[in-house]
């Protein structure tokens, strides 16, 4: 691992919706890039990795399965190493957490916009100074209007927009219009990323074409890797990345625990404040 590549981190519950999928699908691109040409100007990347399944959601357990089988093919092919990393870390924790978002510059939020209920772990990142690649979803919004949309990295569709795909959308239009995109589909079911078992990711596949993207990962790949090359030459930027990063930093105090706690306590609990009285103690008590 090169600690002076940019350490980009999703941590958070394995789900359709909150889209390790999509970064995924973004990584193999990166990886055909390098591939085809491995003198490519690309900022060194390190992609990590870092949540839980449900025990009985098969396509879940299926993605962190596809991620690591993405880092094996990537740590073994010559024209991507030392340029492109993914780290799947297992079991975990706080304890890993206290480690790895301070550590982090860059943070993932790429849930479908409208589904995701709120969110703490880009409040975390965002007061760690990690900048935020995401959809206006959650608390990434409340954060973007703290920080401003200038200091972060917004892409793909809104909620609304989300909601008004339904009943027309048609993922074959992005594997037939977008070379990149049926590029990296057609590299997963060469069986690139599964030698030896034959079909394994079928069920990926099938979810994003055959059974209707309904989290909409194709419809918001391209823009997803738009915003990432807007990333990768800020990045380059180091005062300017700087300036972005404590401004994050300073913009974080909306989200303390207590402005929260007493927003909860004012808007939905309806109780006040209760002083503590001081006792004063009596002489030889």
């Amino acid at each position: 691992m090169d600690p002076d590549s940019i350490f980009d981190s999703q941590i958070k519950r394995i789900h359709e919706y909150k889209r390790q999928l999509l970064n995924a699908l973004h990584i193999v691109i990166l990886y055909n890039r390098l591939r085809a040409n491995p003198n490519l100007d690309m900022a060194p990347r390190t992609f990590f990795f870092a949540g839980k399944a449900a025990p009985t959601y098969q396509l879940a357990k299926l993605i962190i399965k596809f991620i690591n089988n993405i880092a094996a093919a990537v740590d073994s092919d010559p024209s991507t190493r030392g340029r492109l990393k993914v780290m799947f870390l297992a079991d975990y924790s706080v304890s890993v957490a206290e480690r790895l978002i301070p550590a982090s510059d860059v943070s993932e939020q790429i849930s479908t916009a409208g589904y995701e209920a709120s969110g703490t772990s880009n409040m975390k990142f965002m007061m760690n100074g990690a900048l935020t690649i995401g959809t206006l979803d959650g608390a990434t919004v409340e954060m973007a209007e703290e920080a401003g949309e200038e200091n972060m990295f917004i892409f793909g569709l809104t909620a609304d927009q989300v909601e008004k795909t339904r009943g027309w959308y048609n993922p074959y239009w992005h594997y037939e219009h977008e070379p990149e995109t049926r590029a990296a589909l057609d590299l997963i079911a060469s069986g690139h990323f599964n030698p030896g078992e034959p079909g394994v990711f079928d069920p990926i596949l099938d979810t994003l074409l055959k059974k209707g993207d309904f989290y909409l990962h194709l419809a918001d790949l391209k823009a997803y890797g738009e915003a990432h090359e807007r990333l990768e030459q800020f990045y380059r930027d180091r005062s300017a990345w700087t300036r972005s990063a404590i401004w994050n930093v300073a913009s974080s105090g909306k989200f303390s625990s207590d402005r929260t706690i007493a927003q909860y306590a004012s808007e939905i609990w309806n109780v006040t404040p209760c002083p503590v009285v001081e006792l004063t103690r009596t002489a030889g008590s």
